[in-house]
């Protein structure tokens, strides 16, 4: 079973793993994340193999996130099995961001949530023009993870701040600015680029296939994205999009508006507390405190209940006003789980490239 959801092959130099769920946009399961690990394992000490490719199947994407379906029945009985995939989940993007050899995830189509955490924490990331890459988490009352608030945390100013709060959805120009990604290979380009690195190593393969990627939009809006997510409150940031006069930003507004009002505040202190932390597993570490108290939230329930289950994008959040979470509401989302933490071990220097 969990062969069919996970393909491990070599082809030449590389080690091949795709995603095998297309009809579920190649959602993760925890099984499908115990076979990237083992074969990352595997693949590490093989003197056959330079690097690693991870992909996916079918036309739409590399991957949308965990598999949300599951969460949600998991959760309504006490997210147990949730809390244990979430664990193995995090120790493969801390894996991933360590991982000595290059490790080159084709994020091409939708790559959401848990697909940015297989993907943005490799050491060659590549989006197309077919680019879809966002962290929408607090659509569904939950917080972005898989080392997102660490990513967002280090983009540009306050534009993860932007796309954390609303869960915009970004393409390949944009997703570069953000250093969710690294290069822009076109999609026709693709076969051959993967091709190439069966033989090659990564660099001169990424110099015979790498563009200038399509215009984006976040560059030209980062003057009032800066000013308005500064705030200190996800109500300031209200304030300030409502009050200028640019239409996105009213837009950005309405849309952060229509999230969780909780994992609004959350996200916000998630991700400024990673600007602190360190390394990206001192931020995983605290992502599971946030995640694992989530379970316990009425909000991730429903959220998941609203856009996936029922599907009539009316979500009842509790509480359902910004000022009606207070602060002691979000700190417990940071309290020690008292279930067993994660604990990670982290090296301090920077990650260089393993090429």
């Amino acid at each position: 079973m969990t062969e069919e959801l996970v393909r491990v092959h070599t082809e030449g130099r590389t080690g091949v793993v795709t995603l095998n769920r297309p009809k579920a946009l190649n959602a993760l399961t925890h099984a499908m994340v115990e076979t990237i690990a083992a074969a990352l394992d595997r693949w590490e000490h093989d003197p056959e193999v330079g690097a690693v490719i991870i992909t996916g199947a079918g036309e739409r994407g590399l991957c949308a996130g965990g598999d949300i379906r599951s969460i949600y029945e998991d959760a309504r009985v006490g997210g147990r099995a949730s809390a244990a995939f979430w664990r193995d989940e995090y120790r493969l993007n801390a894996r991933i961001a360590r991982y000595p050899k290059p490790y080159v995830a084709v994020m091409d189509g939708i790559v959401m949530g848990g697909g940015v955490g297989i993907s943005a924490h490799g050491s060659v990331r590549i989006v197309t023009e077919r680019s879809k890459v966002a962290m929408p988490e607090t659509g569904i009352g939950f917080v972005p993870d898989v080392g997102g608030t660490y990513l967002l945390a280090l983009a540009p100013g306050e534009l993860g701040t932007h796309l954390a709060l609303t869960g915009a959805v970004v393409g390949a120009r944009d997703a570069l600015l953000c250093g969710l990604a690294d290069h822009f290979v076109p999609v026709d380009d693709l076969p051959a680029f993967l091709a190439g690195l069966r033989t090659d190593p990564p660099a001169e393969v990424l110099h015979r296939h790498v563009r200038d990627a399509p215009p984006g939009t976040l560059e030209a809006d980062q003057a009032w994205i800066d000013h308005c997510y500064a705030a200190d409150t996800v109500e300031e940031i209200v304030e300030r999009l409502l009050a200028s006069d640019v239409p996105a930003a009213g837009e950005s507004a309405t849309t952060i508006l229509g999230r969780s009002p909780t994992a609004l505040k959350v996200t916000l202190a998630a991700l400024r507390r990673a600007r602190e932390l360190g390394p990206l597993e001192r931020v995983l570490e605290q992502e599971y405190r946030v995640s694992y108290a989530a379970l316990a939230s009425p909000d991730l329930v429903e959220g998941i209940r609203a856009q996936v289950i029922d599907k009539d994008r009316s979500p009842r959040w509790t509480p359902d006003t910004l000022v009606e979470v207070t602060d002691a509401d979000v700190a417990r989302y940071f309290a020690p789980t008292g279930d067993g933490e994660l604990s990670l071990a982290a090296d301090d220097s920077p990650q260089e490239v393993p090429w």
